[in-house]
């Protein structure tokens, strides 16, 4: 998402707020100029830890009464991928229909799109006899890196970013 995007994105989500009769304190705008620098899917605990780097003072109730708001605000989507937590995709508002692919080893999630797959999900729509409303694919897959060596390089990132955090 260009930066423009993402102040877009902001901007739309202050009006909502605002609709809402919701107040904007300093903690919320943390959580939000947050979730709209990045580009990486997250869950809940680390939203709260990566707002905190721009507040000390964000809490967990905070993060966790804000990520309705920007869900029903449709500038996140709240993703299952079959992990212990729920994962929220900042990347919905502006491309509401893209696929993923999870590795199993590293947890890493990429998005994609592909015009192929699109015009098979609608060819496939139509010769059961419905009309694609929207669709969500996502593959689980094993590192390249993984099956050729036994690790994978963003496997030990994470595992070295668990460490940090448990300290």
């Amino acid at each position: 998402m260009s930066v423009a995007d993402k102040e877009l994105a902001k901007s739309r989500f202050l009006d909502f707020i605002e609709g809402k009769s919701l107040r904007m304190t300093a903690q919320r705008q943390a959580i939000i100029d947050t979730v709209f620098a990045t580009d990486e899917h997250f869950t809940a605990e680390q939203l709260l830890d990566w707002s905190r780097v721009r507040d000390k003072s964000v809490s967990r109730a905070t993060v966790y009464r804000t990520l309705p708001l920007l869900i029903e605000s449709e500038l996140v989507s709240e993703v299952d991928f079959g992990k212990d937590q729920k994962y929220y995709d900042p990347n919905y508002g502006d491309h509401p229909e893209h696929n993923h692919i999870i590795c199993e080893d590293c947890d890493k999630i990429v998005e994609f799109e592909d015009e192929q797959l699109a015009e098979l999900e609608e060819a496939i729509s139509q010769k059961l006899g419905f009309s694609l409303k929207t669709q969500k694919l996502q593959i689980s897959a094993t590192c390249v890196d993984f099956q050729k060596m036994g690790a994978c390089k963003n496997k030990c990132w994470a595992l070295l970013m668990q460490t940090a955090d448990s300290r």
